[in-house]
């Protein structure tokens, strides 16, 4: 199946996802055609396991992204004399103060449960041979790539909430939280046991799916972060899995560090393991995180059909800016800085607090609060190419074999195994080609401090240090945020680290170790009376 073929049946599932409550099990049927009486064909069997892939594109950006990096010390967005405030919905992310009725977390709770209905309902389909199946060992592949998503939903889901339902048929009960460490368990069963099923083919008709690799990876992470969820380390687990998608040699970086964030051409690629496809003219639409942090002239500068939301909102933290070290490319293959111009070389003018003045990024933010239209450093990861909507049709990378080679150096760290250096070395090399020797990297400097500068800032200045005690293997949190900032990481890998609830960073300030969790959104405990909502968040 190749990818636009993958991308239309995706499109057709999009359409109904705003309908799936995984609260409200109920249905009504408005038709005598149901479920058991259509008449499946051998032509549904690609588009049934296609569909349960949608809930990955549907709000990507305004749910999973912004509950990732929003609430990170990499990005922020203060409000600006164009807008974005909406509320402070983008700075109780930041500072740390959502509740249960903010729109974000909602959104990610209906999402990727909706996403668990949907690979219930394909899984149910195949299972009880529905719909028809070319032949044995496809159905047998294709049920294991639906648990395997599934499983990817559920550990978003447990990462993100602690204890969650866990639903695993069509059943109309309402359901029960079950601890974390049970949804843990059934996730790390549920990958141990398809993921030898699971295809091997890595890019063209597995692009944008789960093979067998991502399936490791997917599993990898879940190890990675074990302690987190279950009190108990599984370092040496994920290192097995970081191995097994070395060894097989289907997997490498790509020469350019832009090379995963192209608009054409990364359905071959070897790095990139798991991605969500999108493609404006077929309606799988979401990609829009250029469009929220460009400002409106730089329409001129990359000849989009559609004009950027004002004077941008996301934007480089400055205390995360300066950590990038002297030479690493990366710096400026991720953000937007300096003095901007338009497509034919002309100077482009801000036109919103000081109108008339060149329009130049500059790397100071004065706090979380409110900046003016120029500051602050803006997304340049991925390639938009000229022409495009409010949606671009580049692809969002989930999982890339760089974070397969950060994962085994960490879990050789934490070890205390040699041979981390080398792997995050590989990394940096291409980030350093100006200067190959810079790339160069021990494990004893990986485990150094961070050269994050914490504290609350004011009038551009850190007023209060805060919480300064150093962080275990810090720099290579460093190593993570300067490859991965932009790709939903930095919660995780703050909390990974002992951080996300005890370090100060812009104007945010430690709110208590129960953040290290998203409330049950309201309208969910209020729907389904046998949700209890998260210890903290009751009152």
């Amino acid at each position: 199946m190749k990818k636009r073929t993958f991308t239309k049946y995706i499109s057709l599932f999009l359409l109904t996802i705003g309908t799936i409550n995984c609260t409200n099990l109920d249905e009504k049927v408005f038709s005598s055609v149901t479920e058991e009486t259509y008449n499946y064909t051998l032509a549904d069997f690609g588009p049934n396991i296609a569909g349960a892939y949608a809930a990955l594109n549907y709000g990507y950006v305004g749910t999973y992204w912004q509950t990732q990096e929003l609430t990170g010390c990499c990005i922020s967005t203060p409000a600006n004399a164009s807008g974005w405030d909406d509320g402070g919905i983008y700075k109780r992310l930041q500072f740390h103060n959502w509740n249960s009725e903010l729109g974000q977390i909602s959104d990610l709770w209906n999402n990727y449960f909706t996403g668990v209905i949907l690979c219930n309902s394909a899984i149910n389909k195949l299972e009880r041979d529905l719909i028809p199946s070319p032949s044995v060992t496809e159905k047998q592949t294709g049920l294991a790539e639906l648990r395997a998503l599934r499983a990817y939903y559920y550990w978003i889901l447990f990462d993100n909430f602690g204890d969650i339902p866990l639903v695993t048929t069509m059943s109309q009960d309402l359901p029960e939280k079950t601890p974390r460490a049970e949804v843990y368990n059934f996730v790390v069963r549920e990958l141990s046991e398809v993921i030898p099923s699971l295809n091997e083919e890595q890019g063209g008709n597995m692009y944008g799916r789960i093979n067998r690799w991502a399936g490791k990876a997917i599993l990898a992470n879940v190890y990675l972060n074990a302690e987190v969820y279950t009190g108990t380390a599984r370092w040496n687990e994920c290192l097995s899995q970081c191995n097994d998608i070395i060894n097989s040699g289907k997997c490498d970086l790509s020469p350019e560090f832009k090379d995963s964030f192209r608009a054409q051409g990364v359905e071959s690629s070897k790095e990139v393991l798991f991605t969500i496809p999108y493609d404006y003219n077929r309606g799988v639409v979401g990609n829009y995180l250029f469009m929220n942090s460009w400002h409106s002239e730089l329409q001129k500068k990359f000849l989009l059909n559609a004009v950027p939301n004002a004077a941008g909102g996301p934007k480089g933290t400055t205390q995360f800016i300066d950590t990038y070290q002297e030479g690493d490319s990366r710096l400026e293959d991720t953000w937007l800085m300096g003095q901007q111009f338009d497509a034919e070389g002309n100077p482009l003018y801000g036109v919103y607090d000081k109108k008339g003045e060149l329009l130049i990024f500059s790397k100071e933010l004065p706090d979380g609060n409110y900046t003016n239209e120029m500051e602050g450093y803006r997304y340049n990861k991925q390639e938009v190419p000229a022409g495009s909507e409010w949606s671009c049709s580049t692809d969002i990378p989930l999982l890339r074999y760089s974070e397969v080679l950060l994962m085994k150096a960490e879990c050789l760290l934490r070890t205390n195994q040699p041979g981390a250096g080398e792997l995050v070395t590989e990394v940096r090399k291409r980030a350093f080609k100006a200067n190959p020797s810079k790339a160069i990297v021990t494990d004893d400097e990986l485990k150094e401090n961070s050269s994050y500068k914490w504290g609350v800032v004011e009038k551009y200045q850190i007023t209060d240090p805060g919480n300064q005690d150093p962080i275990e293997f810090g720099r290579l949190f460093d190593e993570r945020c300067w490859e991965f900032v932009w790709e939903g990481y930095t919660r995780r890998d703050m909390i990974r680290f002992g951080i996300f609830c005890k370090k100060s960073w812009l104007s945010h300030k430690p709110q208590g170790d129960h953040r290290i969790v998203f409330p049950i959104p309201q309208r969910a405990v209020d729907a389904n009376p046998k949700l209890t909502q998260n210890p903290a968040y009751a009152n």
